[in-house]
């Protein structure tokens, strides 16, 4: 199967960065989202991204044109009728997750492929959902999508070997570089990201070395571009805390520990960037 046209359902930061990938590399999308407001400043986002690879000499005025005109907005789930893939790329909620999928599923023709952005639930529970479960897949994109080479393709309990390879070769198509993953908590690579995270912060509070030390320790020592700790602040503290926890209850094992001053410094409000403080201030 040869995907043409892609749905996206979402036109915030991970939905309008797939749609750029797609419309670059020759893929015509629909994107859609609750209002005209939000699809609207999602194509801003995307010729300003555009914008941006003209001024690096990346790509050219006639490249940014036609990548544009390959990008349909909507505010309607009927528009996803033409599409052979649908990427689901709303917020990290089940239940809202669940309340799109079951309403795109019962739209769309039966040879659709529907595909969902997240980072941390269980494709097979989302699947089942839907009448498609073996035409249902994980499609993990890492932010900002148009930089990012990897995408992470979860195949769920029910997922087809064909569905599983239309969306390997779709994902090459767009100059990504896919890896396949078993469904699992965390998938790959935040299965190993947030505990090393989580095991900075323990690092931290026996005191072993200072923050800005052990993030140059890393980056030094690993050739990490940026450190454990300076991440955490990017990501959110919150976000890797409830991640360690989701981790916890699902594996049951106790090295998934939150470390108890990731804890504290969360239960203080200081998250990292967003709140202005966190391992560091800004």
């Amino acid at each position: 199967m040869s995907i043409q046209t892609v749905g996206i359902i979402g036109a915030g930061t991970m939905g309008n960065g797939i749609a750029q990938a797609c419309a670059v590399s020759g893929v015509n999308v629909v994107m859609v989202d609750i209002s005209e407001a939000a699809v609207a400043k999602g194509l801003a986002t995307v010729a300003s991204s555009l914008d941006r690879l003209i001024k690096k000499e990346k790509i050219t005025e006639a490249d940014k044109a036609a990548a544009l005109s390959r990008i349909t907005t909507s505010t309607s789930y009927d528009d996803l009728k033409r599409t052979q893939l649908v990427i689901e790329a709303a917020t990290e909620n089940f239940d809202l997750k669940v309340k799109i999928l079951k309403q795109v599923d019962a739209l769309l023709d039966a040879s659709v492929i529907v595909a969902s952005n997240t980072s941390s639930i269980s494709i097979t529970k989302l699947a089942a959902v839907t009448s498609r479960a073996d035409r249902f897949i994980g499609m993990h994109f890492f932010n900002p999508v148009p930089m990012m080479a990897l995408v992470e393709i979860i195949r769920g309990l029910q997922t087809s070997d064909a569905t599983h390879d239309a969306v390997h070769d779709l994902s090459t198509r767009l100059g990504k570089s896919p890896i396949t993953v078993k469904n699992s908590p965390g998938f790959v690579v935040n299965r190993i990201l947030v505990p090393m995270i989580n095991e900075a912060f323990f690092v931290l509070a026996e005191g072993v070395a200072k923050a800005e030390d052990i993030d140059a320790g890393m980056k030094l020592g690993c050739n990490q571009p940026i450190g454990p700790l300076a991440l955490a602040d990017m990501i959110g503290l919150d976000v890797c805390l409830a991640v360690m926890d989701v981790y916890l209850e699902e594996f049951g094992d106790s090295k998934y520990r939150a470390c108890p001053l990731l804890k504290e410094m969360v239960a203080a409000g200081q998250l990292g960037r967003k709140t202005g403080r966190g391992v560091y201030t800004y």
